[in-house]
């Protein structure tokens, strides 16, 4: 068993055992044609890690603080849909100009107060970037929150997420490519 399926067979384990706040039971996983509907509405394809934990653990429901969002239909726990809130956030960014959203990255889990774990599906390892949108400016509100959507699910079920009690409270570093991701193109 590769790293990956090992690695998805424990998520799959904690996501049959606990339920994150207003998440009732865990969602079925969705189809293959909801991963290409998504990718179609996006317009770039989602990460492999990501399309399989929509495929074969559940749509949405599992994971830290409020868990994993759904794909395309928002939840019973009234959490937002990934691909809707991305095409907001998106169109948002556009009317406030100081306020862009970056292309390709993801909102994949909310932790309330308008933050979210967001997956950058442009980068190859899929970092797992932290938006906080209590900041002065746009280029602040962004933090690098894991190398990867593999290491930040280890950091979940190994219980060592910056957002647990017994974590260190490292600070996250500032996301560099903001800017870049950002920039109006010519």
């Amino acid at each position: 068993m590769t790293e990956i399926e090992q690695l998805l067979a424990r998520v799959a384990q904690q996501a049959r055992d606990t339920r994150p706040w207003g998440w009732p039971s865990l969602p079925e996983p969705v189809a293959p044609s909801a991963i290409a509907r998504a990718e179609s509405a996006l317009g770039f394809p989602l990460p492999a890690l990501l399309a399989a934990l929509y495929l074969r653990i559940g749509d949405g429901g599992f994971g830290p603080e409020y868990g994993l969002l759904p794909l395309l239909d928002s939840a019973p726990s009234g959490e937002p849909a990934v691909v809707p809130q991305y095409l907001a956030n998106r169109a948002e960014g556009v009317e406030d100009p100081d306020w862009p959203w970056p292309e390709g990255v993801l909102p994949i889990s909310h932790w309330g107060c308008g933050m979210y774990a967001c997956v950058d599906c442009q980068a190859p390892d899929g970092p797992v970037l932290f938006f906080e949108p209590n900041a002065d400016r746009a280029e602040d509100a962004w933090y690098v929150d894991s190398a990867s959507l593999e290491d930040w699910l280890r950091a979940w079920l190994d219980g060592t997420g910056w957002y647990e009690e017994a974590s260190d409270g490292a600070d996250m570093a500032p996301w560099p490519g903001f800017r870049i991701r950002t920039a109006p193109t010519p």
